[in-house]
């Protein structure tokens, strides 16, 4: 009955988020809740909310204050020389343009928000697409290529949800994978430098004046991203060696990620707006994006809680199991990179993350498979999850770039699933599935 309960529970929360008959947020906390009291347990309801609230606190913490910090290093213009020395360098060269592209996105990308990241790569680099007749699609492209891999960082969304629903803290789940993230992005200059090299091939090197091009990308950068009043051009190397530490930092392990990025927010906040006004400005102005995610993980405990306290995920678990043939158990980590390909191509994060992959994680427990390698191969099939129209910044880079949604999804795809290849090879070839 618990096996077939967690199932009904799971397959009407997808229901309710897939058919936008409540949001995500609503849903989650909602729909286990309504259930855990009709599997008759409402008198243990509250301890085992509790429980998982408590369990994810430390997560969601983190992941304010990386967007928070992130968010400042935008403002302060922290990304500013590098796209002025990328207009530059690559002038009339196609090919340049397009690996330009790539290094651009990868590196605005770092906050893990699409938004920001379509909206800053696109401001500065379609000027010279359009001026050089390049195929705007795949200036889109590799934009999404560089999102889909950043979007496995702790603050982007995916492993946050995975973290939440597995109980698992960044050092187990992320660490390990920031050399397959490598990889990934490896594989993305590869794919700019083969669709730069198509373009310079079609179009030839054109000569263009860099100091109008330049200005004209400068302006709508300007138009779309930060007032100029928040920039603090003599702080960027401050910036730039504050985050250069920052990452060494989360990679060294020697402190818990959530004190690491409130520190460095702190310090990021205090030494490039001084002015209070000015600081609680910045905070308001990145509030939202922060609300959306860090709102949804707390949310997620009573998801967790609820679907840990009663037992449910263990009868799921079970039942799932008992479908999977032996000889299939040992793979589970490959199969689930390549399944959550398409199952967050179809469904929200927040369904795939909440929903399947506990009761997967449960199940390869069976076979002596960690939740963490299961949570880490989860996160492989990003790539594919930012090209979903499910995705809402993927329909603002449709419009910024002005192309059809059909006619993206077809030229990415294979692109696309080709990171998700590199990434599982990585992946396994370094033991981290």
């Amino acid at each position: 009955m618990l096996s077939i309960l967690g199932f009904s529970m799971i397959a009407v929360f997808m229901y309710l988020i897939m058919s936008k008959r409540l949001s995500a947020l609503v849903a989650i906390m909602l729909v286990p809740i309504i259930f855990g009291v009709i599997g008759g347990f409402f008198t243990e309801l509250g301890p085992m909310m509790q429980e998982g609230v408590e369990g994810i606190a430390s997560t969601a913490i983190m992941i304010l204050f990386a967007i928070l910090y992130f968010g400042i290093m935008i403002d302060s213009g922290l990304f500013d020389p590098l796209i002025s020395k990328i207009l530059k360098i690559v002038k009339g060269d196609p090919l340049k343009i397009v690996v330009g592209t790539a290094i651009l996105s990868m590196t605005v990308a770092l906050d893990g928000d699409g938004t920001t990241t379509y909206i800053i790569t696109v401001s500065a680099l379609l000027p010279l697409y359009k001026r050089l007749g390049m195929n705007k699609i795949i200036l889109a492209t590799v934009a999404m290529l560089s999102m889909g891999v950043m979007n496995m960082t702790p603050w982007g969304g995916a492993s946050a949800m995975a973290m939440a629903s597995l109980n698992l803290d960044a050092s187990e789940l992320f660490l390990p994978m920031i050399p397959v993230m490598g990889f990934g992005l490896i594989w993305v200059l590869v794919v700019a430098f083969i669709l730069g090299k198509g373009e310079r091939k079609r179009l030839g090197v054109v000569e263009i004046q860099h100091n109008h091009t330049n200005s004209e990308a400068n302006s709508e950068l300007a138009a779309t991203t930060v007032s100029r009043d928040y920039r603090r051009p003599k702080l960027v190397w401050f910036n730039f060696i504050l985050t250069i530490v920052l990452m060494a930092s989360l990679i060294i392990d020697f402190m818990s990620l959530t004190i690491l990025f409130m520190i460095a927010f702190a310090i990021a906040l205090l030494v490039n707006y001084p002015d209070l006004k000015d600081q609680q400005d910045r905070i308001a102005v990145h509030s939202k994006n922060a609300l959306a995610v860090v709102s949804i993980v707390i949310a997620a405990g009573i998801f967790t809680g609820i679907m840990s306290g009663t037992k449910m995920i263990d009868a799921m678990a079970i039942t799932l199991v008992s479908f999977i043939p032996e000889s299939f158990g040992p793979f589970l980590p490959v199969i689930v990179a390549y399944v959550s390909a398409p199952f967050t191509f179809f469904m929200s994060n927040n369904a795939f993350y909440f929903g399947v992959l506990p009761i997967i994680a449960q199940a390869a427990d069976a076979y002596g498979i960690s939740a963490a390698e299961i949570g880490r191969a989860s996160l492989i099939g990003q790539p594919i999850h930012v090209l979903s129209p499910l995705v809402a910044a993927a329909h603002l880079l449709i419009g910024l770039v002005g192309t059809d949604f059909g006619d993206l999804q077809r030229f990415a795809v294979k692109w696309a699933l080709g990171t998700v290849t590199v990434m599982t090879i990585a992946a396994i070839i370094l033991g981290v599935i």
